[in-house]
C-alpha cells in the first residue's frame, strides 16, 4: 500500500509539472533567455540607429551653420526610419524561423524606448527650442514637458504590450481572435515625428526658414502620445507573409505607390505614417457607429 501511495504521489507530481509546463511557452528561464543571432542582431541594429539619431540631434543643436544643422537633422530622421525597418524585420524573422524568445522581446522594448522614445523627443525639443527660445522662453518648459509626456506614453505602451503578449499569461479577452495592436505602435509614432521633420528640413530654402513650422510638431506629438496609450486597435500586418495573395488591382496600386514614393520620398513617409495613424481611429469609431446602429435596429424590431 505504501509503495502504491508513493507511486501515486510521484504520478501526481509529474502530472502537475506537465500541466505547469504546458501552461508556459518556455520550459525554464534558460530557454526563455536564448539569444538568437539574426533577430537580435536586427534589434541591436535598431538600438544602434537610435543612438546615432540621438548623436546627430545633439550635434545639430550645437552647430551654427544652418546647412550642417539641416544635414544633421536629416541624417537623424533617416536613422530613426532605419530603426523602424530593423524593428519591423526582427520580430518577423524570429517568427519565420521559430526562434522567438522572451529575451528578444525584452531586448526589443529596450531598443524601442531609445530609438522611438528618446530620439524623437530630443529631436522635437532641439528643433523647436533653437529658433524660438530667444523670442519665446516659455517654449523651453513646454517643449521639455511635451517631450517627457511623449516618452512616458511610449514607455507605458511598450510595458503594456509586453504584459499583454507575455507567454506565461493567458491572452486578454479583447485580444482573442485578433492580431491587432492595442494602441498606436511606438515605431509608427516615431516614424510620424521623424517624417514630419524630414518634410520641414526638405522645405528649407535661403528665403524661407522652414524650421518655424516645427511649432506644429508639439501639439501633434501630444495627440500621438495619447493614441499610443489608448485602446484603439491598429493592424499589425503579422498575417502578411511570402504566401499572402492579393488582387491584380491592389498589386498595380502598390507598384504605382512605390514608384510615386521614389520621386516624392520626403513627403511619402509622412503620408504613409499619417494614413496608418488616422486609419486606427477611423476604423474604430466606424465599428462603434455600426454596432450602435445594429443595436438600435434590434431594439426597434424587438419592441415591435
Amino acid at each position: 500500500m505504501t509503495g502504491t501511495k508513493e507511486n501515486t504521489d510521484k504520478l501526481d507530481e509529474k502530472s502537475a509539472e506537465m500541466i505547469e509546463k504546458s501552461r508556459h511557452q518556455y520550459a525554464d528561464s534558460g530557454e526563455a533567455s536564448h539569444i538568437y543571432l539574426l533577430p537580435n542582431s536586427l534589434t541591436a541594429g535598431n538600438l544602434f540607429f537610435g543612438f546615432l539619431a540621438i548623436l546627430r540631434c545633439i550635434q545639430a543643436n550645437y552647430e551654427t551653420d544652418p546647412v550642417i544643422v539641416t544635414q544633421n537633422y536629416t541624417q537623424a530622421v533617416w536613422f530613426i526610419l532605419f530603426g523602424v525597418i530593423c524593428d519591423a524585420l526582427d520580430g518577423r524573422l524570429a517568427r519565420l524561423g521559430g526562434r522567438e524568445s522572451l529575451f528578444g522581446k525584452e531586448f526589443d522594448s529596450i531598443a524601442d524606448i531609445i530609438s522611438f522614445g528618446v530620439a524623437p523627443a530630443l529631436m522635437m525639443i532641439f528643433l523647436v527650442l533653437t529658433p524660438t527660445v530667444d523670442k519665446y522662453p516659455i517654449f523651453l518648459q513646454i517643449s521639455w514637458l511635451i517631450g517627457f509626456v511623449y516618452l512616458l506614453c511610449a514607455g507605458v505602451r511598450l510595458a503594456r504590450f509586453n504584459v499583454l503578449t507575455h507567454p506565461m499569461l493567458p491572452p486578454a479577452e479583447r485580444l482573442k481572435g485578433t492580431k491587432d495592436f492595442l494602441g498606436l505602435p511606438v515605431p509608427a509614432a516615431a516614424g510620424m515625428i521623424a517624417s514630419l521633420v524630414l518634410v520641414i528640413t526638405s522645405l528649407e530654402t535661403p528665403t524661407f526658414d522652414s524650421r518655424s513650422l516645427a511649432l506644429l510638431i508639439p501639439p501633434f506629438m501630444l495627440a500621438i502620445a495619447y493614441l499610443m496609450v489608448s485602446n484603439i486597435p491598429y493592424p499589425s500586418f503579422k498575417e502578411v507573409d511570402w504566401q499572402t495573395r492579393t488582387k491584380m488591382r491592389s498589386f498595380i496600386v502598390l507598384i504605382l505607390g512605390l514608384g510615386t514614393a521614389f520621386f516624392f520620398k520626403e513627403f511619402t513617409f509622412a503620408i504613409l505614417f499619417f494614413a496608418y495613424i488616422a486609419y486606427g481611429p477611423i476604423r474604430y469609431f466606424s465599428r462603434v457607429y455600426r454596432a450602435r446602429q445594429r443595436l438600435k435596429k434590434e431594439t426597434k424590431s424587438s419592441s415591435e
